[in-house]
């Protein structure tokens, strides 16, 4: 594939957020280098910088400065200016900051990273064994969740917290595709207090009735199962250019896996967790009865 006609390509994707243009350009960016045969760390040394830093870029997790881009693209043989501008400008629009800017001085910078890709994406397919997801959370559970990282924030910062988690859901309401396995455990932790969690489990069984929401428990009868590492998250993008992207939260960093072969595995894993699962009438009639008591 030629660069003018990648370009092109890159440039029709109207996206939903910077880091989404990030991903773009990196993508390209690596593509570019690897059919010229070129190595990351001569690519970072045309830079000044480091093979990692190159890696970053090329997975979209770090800005771009243009005078890296431009000198990259004079590495890898992109001179026509016909060719160069359109990533060039590609460069200055993904470094435009995104909506959650405002919550820069709560946020550590690798989430930053999931917020964009969760504003992009179009479908998430996530297992979680310790809280409801983020993007099902009721604010008083969210803010039960938060409390237990941010023990010493007082109660306006825990209430930006829960606004920033909550403003994350309005994806749910332009389209984004949400399936989520969630584990008998964390329904029965009771996080915030009963009434909390009846609240909670009131607003689940509420999002499986909407069509682009699919929820599945995991019941503790199933015995152990696929995801014996943890909760992990799959992301998918619209555009063909962007690979899936599987998310895991440690307590003070984050993983990111965009190579084909780990995103494969771990989208084998969810298929044997959705088959392990409760079917969705199974689950609904499972929150059901846990509403109930």
């Amino acid at each position: 594939m030629s660069a003018q006609s990648a370009e092109g390509k890159l440039l029709s994707y109207t996206p939903g957020s910077p880091t989404v243009l990030r991903i773009l350009l990196g993508t390209q960016l690596r593509r570019l280098r690897t059919e010229k045969g070129i190595s990351r760390e001569d690519a970072g040394y045309s830079i000044r910088a480091s093979h990692a830093k190159i890696s970053r870029l090329e997975l979209g997790q770090v800005s771009f400065k243009q005078r890296d881009v431009a000198d990259l693209l004079t590495l890898y043989g992109v001179t026509a200016p016909d060719d160069r501008e359109p990533l060039l400008a590609l460069a200055r629009q993904a470094n435009a900051p995104g909506w959650w800017h405002k919550y820069g001085d709560l946020l550590p910078g690798w989430f930053e990273v999931y917020i964009g890709l969760e504003g992009a994406a179009s479908a998430i397919r996530t297992f979680e064994n310790q809280f409801v997801p983020g993007l099902l959370q009721t604010p008083a559970y969210a803010k039960a969740v938060i409390r237990l990282g941010n023990e010493k924030a007082l109660d306006p910062e825990l209430d930006r917290r829960v606004t920033l988690r909550t403003t994350r859901q309005k994806r749910l309401e332009s389209g984004l595709k949400l399936w989520a396995v969630i584990d008998e455990a964390v329904l029965r932790r009771g996080l915030g207090g009963a009434g909390v969690m009846q609240e909670q489990i009131r607003h689940l069984l509420d999002a499986t009735e909407e069509r682009n929401v699919t929820v599945q428990v995991m019941p503790f009868e199933s015995g152990g199962h696929a995801a014996a590492g943890g909760s992990f998250s799959i992301l998918r993008f619209p555009e063909r250019e962007l690979p899936d992207v599987v998310y895991m939260e440690q307590l003070t960093s984050a993983l990111y896996l965009d190579k084909p072969a780990d995103s494969d595995h771990y989208m084998e894993v969810m298929d044997r967790l959705s088959i392990q699962a409760l079917e969705p009438k199974q689950t609904r009639r499972f929150l059901e009865q846990l509403i109930s008591g």
